[in-house]
């Protein structure tokens, strides 16, 4: 199996310091962007599984990020993790509550639906805000 490739975009950096074991073990390299900008330069120049948005990004930003992913015709999944619908990002794939107490298999969820599908149809997976 290959490892799945993912954008972690305004996650906390030392969150993903500390669980990169985790990651790993499940199967997944997770590249970090501290904001949209680093992120666009990143996905440009990288070939990525899924972008995800972490919930301190601003949800204006993570539409701006968002849409240019589409721009350039990227099917790539866009999953946002927000504490609030009002940090929800509207053109996300994919929102996670900030609660969600398994991510990993949140993501496994998804790129399952992304393998079955020729294009990932919009999910809002429940959870509390």
């Amino acid at each position: 199996m290959s490892s799945i490739v993912v954008l972690a975009v305004g996650v906390d950096p030392w969150l993903l310091v500390t669980n990169d074991p985790v990651w790993k073990s499940a199967g997944y390299i997770v590249i970090s962007a501290g904001s949209v900008e680093e992120a666009i330069r990143q996905f440009k120049a990288g070939d990525f599984d899924m972008v995800l948005l972490g919930q301190f990004i601003p949800a204006e930003k993570g539409e701006r990020l968002t849409f240019l992913i589409r721009s350039l015709g990227s099917r790539v999944p866009v999953a946002s993790i927000a504490k609030t619908s009002a940090n929800c990002d509207s053109l996300a794939d994919v929102t996670f509550g900030s609660d969600s107490s398994d991510l990993l298999a949140d993501i496994r969820k998804v790129m399952a639906q992304k393998a079955r599908t020729p294009r990932l149809e919009t999910t809002m997976h429940q959870h509390a805000y």
